[in-house]
């Protein structure tokens, strides 16, 4: 089980959150559960939080208002369906906000997608694919990058491991020709 709220595993003291993802619901979780794994395994300390902006409304203006004072530098916010949660926090802080829009059954999260992405002018929301949770904790890692150059050299070797492994599929497809390397998928 991923650590909890504030803390990062095997540190000996605990840290404060620089990164907060909040989901409407904890449905949410398994859509943002990678951008947590992702910021824990760069030692990022994650706050992870469930404030709907429809059910708990004066606890998420709480949370977004003192999010800056109480150290948190980026805000990843995750919802379905209306996806109010990302607008509404961007339009209570200053700190970016990434939106992560959650599929839905109905409309497989083009609603919430659309009401992530259509903030209006003055108050932006960053938005990441449906379903995009890897995508948003590498964002929010990137942001946090510009003044951490450990984090930065993380991330950097991040992506030379994703070059590298595309390497390696495409000598090996080269290999092997399309028909056995797909039966050997």
């Amino acid at each position: 089980m991923p650590p909890t709220s504030r803390q990062v595993p095997s540190a000996k003291a605990e840290l404060t959150a620089q990164v907060a993802v909040l989901m409407g619901s904890d449905s949410d979780l398994s859509t943002l559960l990678p951008a947590i794994e992702v910021l824990e395994g760069f030692q990022v300390a994650v706050e992870v939080r469930v404030l709907s902006a429809h059910r708990t409304p004066l606890e998420m203006v709480s949370f977004a208002r003192q999010a800056k004072f109480n150290g948190l530098k980026v805000i990843i916010a995750g919802a379905g369906g209306a996806a109010h949660l990302p607008g509404m926090v961007a339009s209570l802080t200053s700190l970016p906000v990434i939106g992560v829009p959650v599929k839905s059954k109905a409309l497989s999260g083009v609603d919430s997608m659309h009401s992530i992405l259509q903030m209006p002018n003055g108050i932006p929301v960053a938005t990441v694919a449906i379903a995009g949770g890897l995508n948003a904790g590498l964002l929010a890692a990137q942001i946090l990058a510009i003044a951490d150059p450990t984090l930065s050299e993380k991330i950097t070797n991040y992506r030379q491991k994703l070059h590298d492994e595309v390497v390696e599929k495409d000598s090996r497809l080269m290999k092997l020709g399309a028909n056995l390397y797909f039966n050997q998928m």
